[in-house]
């Protein structure tokens, strides 16, 4: 039999199949590497439960990794869904790290600016998001509170597809998803004021289905880091599309562009066609993902 990946928990997980039933299944061995999206082949278990033989062939996957681990986000996704919030503050490096995951994934990134209900600190957050509406990057500004108008911007977007909600703690991730999708009945709370941040209101990745528009959404928990060690060279330069039709210009082949001669994105940053701060971004993760193995 087969089936998709709903929920995933250590070795356990929720496979949902194609009859629309589900089933508590589990791998063999430590080590699974299944995730929340995969299509999985199962070997059923009694009545209740079945064994996953094997994961088919993956659209891509998304994960981020650092010197210590990886952990895997979700497998078979068509669109990711960056939310950032009006007030507490984003990070605009977690933000530039998601597009980069998602780009060297062959995922469309899009932007939820949400809580746009804040009307003091809307514009500072409006600007901060310039850089990334200049690369092409589509922004939807939502407020949760204005149930009806996220809907109709939303799902139009996601109809189709498979879409997974990616965000740091507190920007209303949950909240959004209780709009979308009102039987996940996802848990919220208010951010720390104190802190500024917010603190885990998901535990673990879920996939819902909303059959009636033909899309699914993947919650994830939120996140305070991000790394890209994983990435190589070509998927890092993959990550920042606004270097592409400079390459053609580079003096060497297997330019890095940092610092080599002839190199035509630094040409473009001098000339002001690409943000430096961009670049800056650019070879920290580079650097990243270039360091030796800590042991």
């Amino acid at each position: 039999m087969q089936g998709r990946v709903i929920t995933a928990y250590g070795r356990h997980f929720t496979v949902k199949l194609e009859d629309g039933s589900t089933r508590q299944s589990f791998t063999k061995g430590k080590k699974t590497g299944v995730c929340v999206g995969d299509y999985v082949r199962l070997v059923l278990q009694g009545q209740e439960e079945a064994r996953i033989e094997e994961v088919l062939p993956r659209q891509n996957l998304l994960y981020r990794s650092d010197e210590m681990r990886s952990k895997q986000f979700a497998a078979n996704v068509d669109l990711l869904c960056i939310v950032v919030a009006v007030q507490p503050t984003f990070s605009e490096d977690l933000l530039s790290r998601a597009l980069v995951g998602a780009w060297s994934a062959n995922i469309e990134p899009i932007i939820l600016l949400n809580k746009i209900d804040l009307q003091q600190d809307y514009p500072h957050a409006k600007a901060r998001l310039a850089v990334f509406a200049n690369l092409g990057v589509k922004i939807i500004e939502i407020s949760t509170l204005q149930a009806n108008d996220l809907k109709q911007k939303l799902i139009p977007l996601l109809s189709h597809k498979t879409s997974l909600l990616l965000g740091q703690s507190a920007m209303g991730k949950s909240s959004i998803l209780n709009v979308l999708v009102p039987y996940a009945q996802a848990h919220t709370q208010e951010h720390s004021i104190a802190l500024g941040t917010g603190k885990h209101t998901t535990t673990t990745t879920c996939l819902y289905e909303l059959p009636e528009h033909q899309l699914s959404i993947i919650d994830s928990p939120g996140f305070q880091s991000f790394g890209l060690k994983h990435l190589s060279l070509q998927e890092v330069i993959q990550g920042f599309p606004e270097f592409l039709p400079y390459i053609d210009y580079c003096r060497f082949y297997n330019c890095t562009h940092l610092h080599e001669p002839g190199c035509g994105v630094l040409q473009a940053i001098a000339e002001n066609h690409i943000s430096p701060k961009r670049h800056e971004m650019y070879e920290r993760i580079l650097m990243e993902c270039t360091a030796p193995e800590k042991y």
